[in-house]
């Protein structure tokens, strides 16, 4: 979404639903998907029909957008959105959060509470009439449960949770009071501090404790505090119409009260962050309140009046989902499966999982870290299997390659003859070496060799029992041809072969020298057909007309010699 243009009206964010409960609205994720500027995330929560969405107008410079409703029953259902250029910070947009208000009858305020911190940079608390035990308690009640609470572990962790928490405006209503204390004019902040103070004494008095625990858990959660009061803004029958008065029928002190407030919000919140620094974007706001609804939806997060420790929940399940995210990516983009050892991955995966945990550790608070752990050690145990099957594949795919000559002599009976077991072994052996020799087999190297050696066991065995068949053979028949049956006839048969052998090495001396007889002749062919070239080149057309007549009149060639052809 361009800094120019903004949102004509605004738009539900998370939808309150009888049926399916708080869902997330696709329109609206497609807005945040487009704004690609960090956002200034200001939201605003406190009882129905006390005039939020009329101060949500103005921040958002118009008189109209936000349904103000003029009926007992709350018009806003869930979280409504409204996203405008920010009016003081260029390339920023500021989002207006405007959330159903607090003790509707017809719903649960717990996770409309928590989704409204969770989402925002600034939380403005809009009460009415004065900063008393009952506005005390209405901004207790969706948040911080006596009875949920674990002696003071929440307390103690508040520094953690801060860093959570987003800057808090008490916008108090139909103010009627003075701002004075002992006769002194005071601030609207003066005021607030002097509200929050708590009562001393520590004791076991249930009206001390009832009194103070609101007030010690906002100073404590909420350290960076405001107040504004507002006078009414117009008589009560015109309160129904008030987005249509006109400047001159509101009351100016109001007017300029709500001005004073505008200018405030809009030159001192701070853009949305996630603890460890990280910048929140229109389009990660909208993945954030995705992931937080998804957690509620899931049950991962139990159903806690106290949205303190439902918030810790969410945002732990949320920084665990971000950091085993990154821990897969960078293990997908680092690991070259296969690896050449186990040793080599575990090495890659405790990189890896160092820099997700400390994502994590800037991330979560309170205990989330065992969950943390758990999923990165299950990614871990895949990347693992992933990576003996990427190395058993490899391996076979190289013995099978490697063996394609060892199975074309198998299937031509190679080694059926007598000696060819030994052959076979060397041949096999010779295939063995070369696979060691190949690079980046990975951890199943070994196990796929003696797979593969095993299953040719039966394939050796066959060949070693055809060796020794032909070679018990062989040795019967040159027993029969040397031996014979007696002694006598053995070397008359000895005799009558080296005779043989004899007579057949006259027979090749014969031939070598016939055909050298002839190779010669054949020389002396080739020399005396060069030297006639070598004539006809020379001789004149005349000379060579006289020597086809004497060629002609030759009726013979001399014994020895070769006949001439004729030139023409």
């Amino acid at each position: 979404m361009a800094s120019e243009t903004h949102m004509p009206v605004p738009v539900c964010l998370i939808e309150n639903t009888p049926a399916r409960g708080l869902v997330v609205r696709p329109e609206a994720l497609q807005v945040l998907s487009k704004i690609t500027q960090p956002v200034v995330v200001v939201a605003i929560t406190g009882l129905y029909r006390t005039g939020k969405s009329y101060l949500m107008n103005r921040l958002a410079g118009q008189r109209r957008g936000f349904s103000l409703g003029s009926t007992v029953q709350s018009h806003t259902k869930g979280i409504w959105m409204w996203c405008v250029p920010h009016p003081c910070r260029p390339g920023h947009t500021l989002v207006l959060l405007d959330t159903e208000g607090l003790g509707d009858v017809e719903k649960n305020d717990t996770w409309i509470f928590v989704l409204t911190i969770l989402l925002s940079s600034t939380l403005i608390y809009n009460s009415r009439g004065t900063i008393d035990q009952l506005a005390m308690d209405q901004l207790q009640y969706p948040w911080w449960d006596s009875s949920t609470r674990d002696s003071e572990d929440e307390l103690d962790d508040s520094e953690k949770f801060v860093l959570f928490f987003p800057t808090l405006i008490w916008a108090v209503r139909d103010f009627t009071l003075h701002l004075k204390k002992d006769g002194k004019e005071i601030s609207e902040d003066e005021y607030l501090e002097e509200a929050l103070k708590l009562k001393a004494g520590k004791g076991m008095i249930q009206e001390t404790q009832r009194y103070n625990q609101p007030r010690e858990c906002i100073r404590q959660f909420f350290p960076d505090r405001k107040c504004f009061v507002f006078e009414q803004p117009a008589s009560r029958k015109d309160l129904v119409r008030l987005e249509d008065l006109q400047d001159d029928e509101i009351n100016p002190e109001f007017q300029q009260q709500v001005e004073k407030f505008c200018s405030h919000i809009w030159e001192k919140s701070p853009p949305k962050t996630i603890p460890g620094g990280h910048i929140i974007t229109g389009n990660l706001l909208g993945k954030l309140a995705t992931t937080y609804v998804e957690t509620i939806r899931s049950g991962a997060v139990p159903c806690l009046e106290s949205a303190v420790l439902a918030l810790a929940e969410i945002e732990n399940a949320a920084a665990v989902k971000e950091a085993v995210t990154l821990y897969q990516d960078l293990m997908a983009q680092r690991a070259k499966l296969p690896t050449e050892n186990i040793q080599e991955l575990l090495e890659l995966h405790s990189q890896c999982e160092q820099e997700a945990l400390e994502l994590f550790m800037a991330r979560a608070f309170k205990d989330g870290i065992c969950h943390f752990q758990s999923q990165v050690e299950a990614v871990k145990a895949k990347f693992c299997k992933d990576n003996e099957q990427a190395s058993y594949e490899k391996c076979k795919a190289a013995l099978g390659d490697l063996s394609q000559d060892l199975e074309k002599r198998i299937s031509d009976g190679v080694y059926s003859v007598s000696g060819g077991y030994e052959l076979f072994k060397e041949d096999q052996q010779a295939l063995v070496e070369k696979y060691w020799e190949l690079p980046g087999k990975g951890v199943k190297a070994d196990a796929v060799l003696q797979e593969f050696l095993q299953s040719r066991k039966t394939l050796a065995k066959s060949i070693l029992n055809t060796d020794r068949s032909l070679t018990e053979k062989d040795r019967e028949l040159k027993s029969t041809f040397w031996a014979g049956e007696t002694g006598t006839t053995g070397l008359l048969g000895q005799e009558q072969h080296e005779r043989a052998e004899q007579e057949r090495a006259v027979q090749r001396q014969k031939e070598a020298e016939e055909r050298q007889k002839l190779e010669d002749q054949l020389r002396s062919w080739e020399k005396h057909v060069l030297q006639l070239r070598k004539k006809l080149e020379n001789c004149s057309e005349k000379q060579l007309k006289e020597q086809q007549k004497m060629i002609r009149h030759k009726s013979k060639v001399p014994s020895g010699r070769v006949q001439v052809p004729r030139c023409g």
